[in-house]
């Protein structure tokens, strides 16, 4: 039994849900995200909550409703509060600058790398003196936001000795010894 299936979503002021056949649509002041539905799913819009339903306890309809109640709930949340991540560059001479929609990273390779980003995602570059540079992004899709810090978190991943990479601020990395002297 899916216990996150059942538990209603509740609609905060300033968002309007609309409920088309099996798509349905949260706006807010966010912005505004739709997704579609299976259609075997039953979704009502209840005194101020979005209440799914599903038709019987079969696998495949027990695994869905909780998906789409997760993702229909990360909507509501993303078009009324949003979504914020912050990722750190930890490294020697690591740097990022933002430009509009292009995020441009010094990642001690040859050449910068230049990332363009969709228009969803706003983002913001700071380096602080004695610091790691931080890159903060900022959307209201959830989905969208997690793919794009895993496209710049790929392109240098923290390592276990020294720790140098780009990672998410809180994260702690298990770090490795390294090479221990040999006995003679």
């Amino acid at each position: 039994m899916s216990r996150i299936g059942k538990a209603p979503i509740e609609i905060p002021a300033g968002v309007t849900v609309k409920i088309d056949k099996n798509v349905v649509t949260v706006k807010g002041p966010k912005g505004e995200l739709s997704q579609a539905v299976n259609p075997d799913l039953t979704i009502k819009v209840e005194d101020n909550h979005i209440v799914i339903t599903r038709p019987s306890d079969d696998r495949e309809h027990r695994a869905q409703h909780g998906l789409y109640r997760a993702l229909i709930h990360n909507m509501v949340v993303g078009v009324s509060t949003g979504y914020r991540k912050e990722m750190e560059l930890v490294g020697v001479g690591y740097r990022a600058s933002a430009t509009g929609q292009v995020l441009e990273l010094s990642l001690g390779f040859s050449h910068a790398i230049f990332i363009k980003l969709p228009p969803e995602v706003k983002v913001e570059a700071k380096s602080e003196r004695n610091q790691n540079p931080l890159i903060i992004l900022e959307s209201d899709d959830k989905q969208l936001l997690g793919q794009v810090c895993a496209k710049i978190r790929s392109l240098r991943k923290p390592e276990p000795y020294k720790g140098k990479g780009i990672k998410f601020v809180g994260e702690v990395i298990r770090r490795k010894s390294g090479k221990s002297a040999g006995a003679k």
